[in-house]
């Protein structure tokens, strides 16, 4: 098993709160995770999966008598977004004996739509997103950073024996997600739309969302092209990154750039099925964007916030890490040192003015290439940023 680094998160959490929920995108490794937490947890565990029709048919039946059996134990209820019914009665059962642990909630959805969907549990949970493998979990012997690029986070893609096995992982994993899970986060379109809209997402991957050339191009209406990409956010597979403006003088762009969260789903949807087929794409640029920018933006300290930055005057920044209202950090995601920084590069700096600047490559090397840029490679520049105080 790959050690996540969320683990003492969660066990400090499960000994502080009556409730925890861990979500994250299916497959991400959320059950493996917690059932290796039993030996640690005070209190003997016991796990109700709900897509189980026999689970979900006990607690349909009496859901309150069930549960209440149970309250010397953890209980784990995984795929809580299927009943969302639970939360007022978790809430009830929480408040009659309020002791640390008593329920971990898993979920393929974000805490947002839990919060909006149910009764809330605000102030008696905690919530925690377990991300796909990230970068620094899994980089061994076994699994370089190509093969992470390339393949994506999630464990059984990531581990497959071969490109063939991670193809049809891929397949059957995008298949599930449009034909049944999207569909239980409450979207309501044809899985061939779903499926047209998540191919054309490969091709503006790391540029500016218009929302209306996706709804012109698919011949529906805008709102249903945001209400479906608001789903596809919901459930952890897309990330729109917002802009960051707070000087009403500057004309900066105020729409979000998209990316698809994990690597691996965006080289499949763009029939890309091996390494050496990236190298010769002309998605590779984005796509390493987006990698660098996914593994950061996963580690960051709570207090940090990531945005990019844009100004129609040409100033750009790939990335802003901002703590409060000051950008604390600028970078830049080049494939290579050889991609030398631009005018509008320099037009950012200049409006942010941030003290620490990253030039991330494939290579690095943790030198300054200007008195204001560090020239790093992605370990490099987590080292960096973690003696910064900016990851968790």
């Amino acid at each position: 098993m790959i050690e996540r680094s969320q683990k003492a998160q969660i066990e400090k959490l499960v000994k502080h709160f009556p409730a925890v929920g861990i979500v994250g995108a299916r497959q991400v490794g959320k059950t493996t995770l917690v059932k290796n937490l039993e030996p640690i947890l005070d209190k003997p565990c016991v796990y109700f999966d709900l897509e189980s029709p026999r689970v979900m048919a006990q607690l349909k039946e009496n859901s309150e008598w069930f549960l209440s059996q149970y309250q010397d134990k953890t209980v784990i209820i995984d795929e809580v977004q299927l009943m969302l019914e639970l939360f007022p009665l978790l809430r009830s059962l929480i408040d009659e004996n309020r002791v640390a642990g008593r329920f971990i909630l898993l979920g393929s959805a974000s805490p947002t739509f839990l919060a909006n969907s149910a009764e809330t549990l605000a102030g008696r949970i905690a919530y925690l997103e377990l991300p796909s493998l990230q970068f620094p979990e899994v980089i061994s012997p076994e699994i370089d950073l190509k093969k992470h690029w390339f393949r994506g986070g999630f464990p059984d893609a990531l581990l497959a024996i071969n490109d063939d096995i991670w193809s049809l992982w891929q397949e059957n994993f995008i298949k599930t997600y449009i034909t049944r899970d999207l569909v239980n986060l409450g979207l309501n379109v044809s899985p061939t739309l779903l499926y047209n809209l998540m191919q054309m997402l490969t091709g503006i991957h790391g540029s500016t969302l218009i929302y209306s050339d996706l709804a012109n191009s698919l011949n529906v209406n805008v709102k249903s092209i945001t209400q479906t990409i608001d789903v596809l956010e919901q459930a952890f597979l897309i990330r729109r990154l917002q802009p960051w403006f707070v000087n009403i003088s500057k004309r900066v762009v105020k729409s979000p750039k998209i990316y698809y969260r994990d690597s691996g789903n965006l080289h499949y949807l763009s029939n890309i099925f091996n390494y050496d087929s990236l190298l010769r794409n002309k998605l590779i640029g984005h796509s390493w964007e987006g990698y660098v920018i996914e593994q950061i933006c996963n580690a960051l300290h709570s207090s940090i916030k990531p945005y990019f930055y844009r100004t129609s005057n040409g100033a750009e920044m790939d990335l802003v890490l901002v703590k409060g209202i000051t950008p604390v950090v600028c970078i830049e995601i080049k494939l290579s040192s050889a991609n030398s920084l631009t005018r509008g590069t320099t037009e950012a700096l200049n409006d942010l003015k941030t003290e620490h600047n990253f030039v991330i490559t494939t290579e690095g090397g943790n030198h300054f290439t200007r008195p204001e840029w560090k020239v790093c490679n992605l370990g490099e520049v987590f080292e960096n940023l973690r003696e910064l105080g900016y990851f968790e």
